[in-house]
């Protein structure tokens, strides 16, 4: 016993001191009877398990192998607290046991299914427990069993529902490059237990992320308009396409589709009319969808429309897992607490703050900034995964990958001598201090990734691929955010053409933002110093935390439910990995 629970008890012990003192003092045959009745009184014949040990337990996980995946979790568990039980007070079992009992009951709501957390018949066991009298050594053994079999579930379950199913680190094909969620376990049961405080709010089984909460209640609708038979496939018939204006029997459908719950009388003239309130339906429909608002169907959005319900609650689904994987703490404690989101599927770029010094797990990150990018083509996809933003740099040179100098620079060289001068570049050496190299000297039709000693960069100006700023994150894959010349790419909805950084459509709006602690970089000197021409490197007094993330859907600030096209095949592959 710990001395906390020593000071707990001391009346308790102070009262057995006074009634043991009284029961001494009777001279009388009957003081051993007398002594049972007080041990009864006090219920010292209970039979009862304060601890177990390591062999125990080993024996008892040998026993049921859906426990082993968190054996390490679970002697350590029991090691930091020297094998004491932890579900029991006494002989009794504490109130979190039915708390957590109740949670895997509802676990369905989470996306996950109940029976994978009931690998023993743990409701039973306590029955018999209970059944039991308090004097039954078989109830010692029973205790360990249901202490043991409480904590190995826990884990179970909070593994999946705190860090996700899968493991993104060992699955391959996911391509998850996040840093690690690092939830310790085991110091996540002590607060559930009361022996340990914590800002999360692991007491309650709840989630991490508000991203993830609001998903789950995402998922819950859905599930209702599943068990209401989804929504019916809209049908043109003859028609390519639905506009404001026409008058036919697929309108009907239409506005069925989108007003779902809703009873349409379908035999009214009225609603066969694709009127004003129907187009912007239709336009709001387009906007969740990352699809072009002109308010016509036909297409990609009628595409859209007729995808099932149940597909959707696979990709809301999918969606949670992701948020699972997102660190618990979203900037470490050593950052300022601020951080830039790149949704990929979005191609959208947040900034979020908070400036409080509220613990981590209170914090209300505010959305301070966003803006439109543009990502990765298929075939040079935005890599997804986090870092520290540590530079800006102003009129940057690019430096062309080696896979670029073999597949473009080196075809274009070939098929025009003048090439290099027209976009502006130049062939340098690979050291700090580099050196021209005369390109009349290499063989460029013998020129590939691999063998490449030179580097191939575009100086300086109005040309350059990466405009006039870049925002660097020092990474393995060489992806950074970054200006770009080709502004009228924006204002597409599809957004893939980059080689995989990420290009901003407001670089001058992030760099005052990345720079507002150095006041001496103002507008004005950004601006006269990308006007010189010469490449500056600006070192932030500050890293700041950056996420490269692929969320196909999310649920806004105004509660509505977004879902977009699963670009680079991520949903597909983690939907064979969590439903096959």
């Amino acid at each position: 016993m710990n001395p906390y629970n020593l000071q707990k008890f001391k009346p308790i012990g102070i009262a057995l001191l006074c009634l043991f003192g009284l029961a001494s003092c009777n001279k009388s045959g009957d003081s051993k009877k007398e002594n049972g009745g007080v041990k009864e009184m006090l219920g010292l014949n209970t039979v009862a398990a304060t601890e177990t040990d390591s062999l125990y337990i080993r024996d008892y996980i040998s026993q049921h192998k859906q426990f082993k995946e968190h054996e390490d979790l679970i002697y350590l568990f029991y090691g930091d607290r020297d094998y004491r039980l932890g579900w029991f007070k006494g002989s009794d079992l504490v109130a979190e046991s039915e708390k957590l009992l109740s949670t895997l009951d509802n676990a369905s709501q989470e996306g996950l299914d109940p029976k994978e957390y009931k690998v023993v018949a743990i409701d039973e066991m306590i029955s018999q427990y209970n059944e039991l009298g308090r004097k039954d050594s078989a109830r010692l053994e029973l205790q360990q069993q249901i202490d043991i079999a409480l904590t190995a579930t826990y884990f179970n379950y909070a593994s999946d529902f705190y860090r996700g199913r899968i493991d993104p680190r060992n699955v391959k094909q996911v391509q998850w490059g996040v840093r690690n969620n690092k939830i310790k376990l085991h110091k996540a049961l002590q607060t559930i237990l009361r022996e340990r405080e914590s800002t999360y709010p692991y007491y309650e089984f709840e989630a991490l992320h508000k991203g993830y909460s609001d998903l789950r209640d995402a998922l819950q609708k859905y599930r209702e308009l599943e068990e209401k038979g989804g929504w019916a496939k809209v049908e043109l018939g003859n028609r390519k396409m639905l506009v404001k204006g026409d008058t036919a029997a697929a309108v009907v459908s239409l506005r069925q589709r989108l007003n779902l719950g809703t009873q349409i009388n379908a035999k009214d003239p009225a609603m066969r009319k694709f009127d004003d309130k129907l187009e912007a339906q239709v336009k709001a429909f387009q906007e969740l969808h990352g699809i072009v608002p002109d308010g016509k169907v036909g297409g990609n959005t009628l595409r859209t429309m007729n995808v099932p319900v149940e597909d959707r609650i696979q990709q809301i689904m999918m969606n949670m897992e992701r948020w699972r994987w997102i660190p618990k703490r979203l900037v470490p404690k050593s950052l300022d607490q601020k951080y830039i989101w790149v949704n990929i599927p979005e191609y959208k770029l947040y900034v979020y703050e908070d400036p409080s010094n509220s613990p981590e797990a209170e914090r209300e990150y505010k959305k301070t900034m966003e803006m439109n990018v543009i990502v990765g083509k298929t075939m040079h996809s935005t890599p997804i995964f986090s870092d520290r933003m540590e530079y800006v740099v102003l009129a940057p040179y690019w430096n062309v990958p080696n896979s670029i100098v073999e597949k473009e620079i080196a075809p274009g060289i070939m098929r025009e001598p003048g090439y290099l001068d027209r976009q502006n570049m130049e062939v340098v050496t690979k050291e700090r201090n580099p050196k021209q190299v005369d390109p009349g000297s290499i063989d460029w039709s013998s020129v590939t990734e691999k063998n490449f000693p030179y580097m191939v960069r575009q100086r300086p100006g109005p040309k350059n691929s990466l405009g006039t700023m870049k925002f660097l994150f020092p990474n393995e894959h060489a992806v950074y955010l970054h200006d770009t010349p080709t502004g009228s790419l924006f204002s597409q909805t599809q957004r893939g053409f980059s080689h995989g950084c990420v290009r901003l459509e407001r670089p001058m709006d992030l760099a005052k933002y990345v720079l507002k602690d150095m006041p001496e970089w103002n507008e004005s000197r950004i601006e006269e110093t990308i006007n010189g021409g010469e490449e500056v490197w600006i070192t932030l007094p500050k890293k700041v935390q950056v996420y490269l993330v692929y969320f196909t859907s999310w649920v806004d600030e105004d509660g509505n439910v977004h879902f977009r096209d699963d670009i680079y095949g991520h949903d597909k592959r983690l939907e064979q990995e969590l439903f096959s």
